[in-house]
């Protein structure tokens, strides 16, 4: 590995569905427990509840007519088109996905070809040296990417690399469960190139897997309908579960990451986490903080996406990283020398944190 190699972002790209699904929209569905119990509440009262824990107000849906590899097929070409590089120049294409391309009214993925190579093909890149993959490692599975791009650059083996997180949640989740609310649809791109005696970049990372007791705190299962007969399998989670882990554990990744490049705590510009619920968000960073004792975060280290856009696994950093360099979020930029922490938890249960410097 070389000292003086820098994994650097040169663009980025995302996709943002144009269907807005606001939480009205599930007055009308039939919620059970996941027993099978049906829940007597009225849905306007489960709706307000969910809204104040998780602070999403509306999620986007993909259009019918495209799949996950569409998605990320419109947030790689955003990204090659911001670059200005020639896309046969890419040495890995490395997209992150959970539930491959899955067609509307079907919870079943489509496994071949991969994604990597979908996109590959509709990118039109001839070169079979660039080597198009997926990588299936849960929510931080974009930000593991940059990880495994990161050690392809510092190698050698690679100069540019085009990092995707891509996602059609909608069609996994079981309309009669509440937790159908927080998933949403679309992807985000990076593009990592190796530059020489450079201050920016990644600086550091950390990620681990806790699997011992925590491997299926995410799931997939049938619907929570005793009633819906189907061998349709849904995604499910043990939402209390998962918020006691990620309190618990992402702090602690993150001031290793932290710990490892060197950098305090009060030299962060900001903090962008996978935007999975906007509560358990806010108790990570207040967590994180009281490690260094520090009572309050500063103000807007975190910028939020999810209220309007929802919780779309791998797509929702590089979506929002992508927001803020294009100044699509108000009160949020980043500029040259801040230095920004990255981290994510979801399925594995896995976690991860990386340290860049723009």
């Amino acid at each position: 590995m070389s000292s003086n190699i820098k994994s650097v972002i040169i663009a980025t790209g995302s996709y943002v569905p144009l269907n807005i699904i606001s939480n009205e929209t599930f007055l009308h569905h039939q919620f059970y427990e996941r027993d099978g119990e049906l829940i007597m509440r009225e849905n306007a009262e489960v709706i307000s509840k969910f809204q104040g824990i998780t602070e999403i107000e509306e999620r986007r849906y993909a259009d019918s007519d495209h799949n996950a590899s569409d998605l990320g097929y419109f947030a790689a070409k955003n990204a090659i088109e911001s670059s200005g590089i020639d896309a046969e120049t890419l040495d890995y294409i490395i997209v992150a996905h959970n539930f491959g391309d899955i067609r509307p009214g079907s919870t079943r993925a489509e496994a071949i070809p991969t994604l990597g190579s979908k996109i590959k093909y509709k990118l039109g890149i001839k070169n079979p040296d660039c080597v198009a993959y997926d990588l299936p490692f849960g929510c931080p599975g974009w930000l593991q990417g940059m990880i495994q791009a990161d050690y392809f650059i510092r190698s050698g083996d690679a100069k540019r690399v085009l990092i995707i997180g891509t996602e059609t949640l909608s069609r996994v989740t079981d309309p009669h469960d509440r937790d159908s609310m927080i998933f949403a649809d679309g992807a985000g791109a990076t593009i990592l190139e190796g530059k020489m005696n450079t201050d920016s970049g990644i600086i550091a990372h950390k990620t681990q897997t806790h699997a011992s007791e925590e491997a299926y705190y995410l799931y997939t299962s049938k619907s929570s309908n005793p009633a819906l007969v189907s061998d349709d399998m849904f995604i499910k989670m043990d939402g209390r579960k998962i918020y006691e882990y990620a309190l618990k554990n992402v702090p602690l990744v993150i001031k290793q990451a932290l710990e490892k490049s060197g950098t305090d705590i009060k030299d962060v510009k900001k903090v962008l986490v996978h935007q999975a619920n906007g509560k358990m968000d806010e108790a990570i960073l207040k967590r994180l903080f009281k490690l260094y004792n520090i009572a309050e975060p500063p103000l807007e280290v975190m910028p939020m996406t999810i209220s309007k856009y929802g919780n779309s696994s791998v797509a929702t950093i590089p979506t929002l990283l992508d927001l803020i360099l294009n100044k699509k979020i108000e009160k949020q930029e980043l500029n040259p020398g801040d230095t920004v922490v990255f981290a994510s938890v979801g399925a594995g249960m896995n976690i991860n944190a990386m340290v860049y410097r723009f």
